[in-house]
């Protein structure tokens, strides 16, 4: 009986849930619930339109579909036609919706969509999404016969992973393509160099498993001087060794995250695994603990997020503002309080550090940023009235608010900031 390669049949019809039967009802709640979880939000894609949210919405995110097609051309350049790009899609999109970033690169050309796991695999599946999908966590038994079903690429390490997906593949009869990770030095995900043979061995005795790739990941590829970063590429390069010793020539190679495909050409070997790059960020490269040049890929940020003003105080000298009142008015003041708050996933470490954009000038956030309210300083800028729009991600002429100075302001890191923004919060796309 022929087999068929699971990758290639793209053009069947996938199912549209993860409701293949179970060994035990509880494992089939427990995929519905997974299902129902991560489904794609459909009612975005109802939202009102700019202009009625701009009136009526008490904040929103905007995210240009267009600003990020442009920056994956971007990255395509700067790594060359030869490298492949599997544009990282996990965690909603980075925040920004999983779903209509993935159709959107799908669109531009992008051959591969990376994600958390097959829960995040099968929504963009459902969405009628049909470019490879690699799943960079691993699996968790019992998934596996959805894995194949939905032709999602599992990445491995473990002997078992190996085991239930060769046994998935063959009761679909198909030939089912993996990646093996191997942890170089993280620490984290990823099979030991030591453990590789036993691997080997197991993976070439399965007729219905293809090694098509290996990967491996860095603690810091942003730190140019990093001691771990050249000795992690060593490993990398003793462990495919041992593959081609043992006759495994997986044709897709990937080590380099966002910092790598910015600052470590060396690294690119056959693909890249861009995430936060996509959507217009890059960490800023470090050496001797100094700040060195930052990336000069031509990246915009893909999200801006607004709010407007819900109403405007005018309030005396000596009066404290709101809770602990850790913020007091040192003159007359006009406070403008703004509907977003931690709930929305505007952290509370930006009580009075934070800045805002009104009207084209910078307000200062003053007080406690609470639950679903945030008070600024408009004393200094002309007219503020309720209803003005306010901007918290984005810029207005030359004056900018960015993701990095967020996070910054956090001790944090951009990434945290964008996946931050809560589900409350609609995105209207364009």
């Amino acid at each position: 009986m022929s087999l068929r390669l699971c990758s290639e049949d793209l053009s069947a019809t996938l199912p549209k849930s993860s409701g293949e039967a179970g060994s035990t009802a509880c494992r089939d709640d427990a995929l519905a619930i997974i299902d129902i979880v991560n489904a794609p939000r459909l009612d975005r894609l109802v939202l009102p339109d700019r202009r009625s949210l701009a009136l009526d919405g008490r904040t929103w995110a905007e995210v240009s579909l267009g600003t990020l097609r442009e920056n994956f051309r971007a990255v395509q350049q700067h790594v060359g036609s030869k490298v492949a790009i599997c544009a990282v899609v996990k965690a909603d999109g980075y925040g920004h919706g999983a779903t209509e970033c993935a159709l959107a690169l799908e669109a531009e050309g992008a051959p591969w969509l990376g994600v958390t796991d097959a829960a995040e695999g099968r929504a963009l599946r459902s969405a009628g999404i049909w470019t490879r999908i690699l799943l960079m966590t691993g699996i968790w038994k019992g998934e596996e016969d959805s894995i194949v079903a939905h032709n999602l690429t599992p990445t491995l390490w473990e002997g078992w992973h190996i085991e239930r997906l060769e046994k998935a593949a063959r009761k679909q009869q198909v030939v089912l393509p993996v990646h093996l990770k191997v942890d170089t030095g993280m620490n984290r995900l990823g099979a030991a160099k030591e453990a590789l043979p036993q691997l080997c061995e197991k993976l070439a005795a399965c007729e219905h498993l293809r090694l098509e790739g290996v990967s491996t990941h860095f603690a810091s590829a942003e730190v140019l001087d990093a001691e771990d970063a050249p000795r992690q590429m060593k490993i990398f390069e003793e462990a495919l060794a041992m593959l081609t010793e043992r006759g495994l020539h997986p044709p897709l190679v990937h080590m380099s995250n966002s910092a790598a495909v910015s600052a470590r050409p060396e690294t690119w070997k056959t693909m890249v695994r861009p995430g936060i790059l996509l959507y217009g960020y890059s960490l800023p490269t470090t050496q001797r603990g100094e700040t060195t040049v930052e990336s000069a890929l031509p990246l915009r940020p893909v999200l801006a997020w607004k709010t407007r003003v819900l109403t405007v105080k005018n309030v005396p000298p000596g009066q404290a503002v709101g809770y602990m009142g850790t913020y007091v008015t040192k003159e007359h003041s006009r406070i403008a309080v703004l509907p977003v708050g931690y709930a929305d996933g505007y952290p509370r470490l930006l009580s009075n550090r934070a800045r805002v954009i009104v009207r084209g000038e910078y307000a200062p956030v003053v007080g406690r940023v609470s639950m679903d309210l945030t008070m600024v300083d408009v004393g200094h800028i002309p007219g503020v009235a309720v209803g003005d729009e306010v901007i918290l991600i984005g810029s207005s002429g030359a004056k900018s608010v960015d993701a990095v100075e967020l996070a910054r302001l956090c001790e944090s890191v951009p990434y945290e900031i964008l996946c931050g923004i809560s589900q409350r919060v609609p995105r209207v796309y364009s």
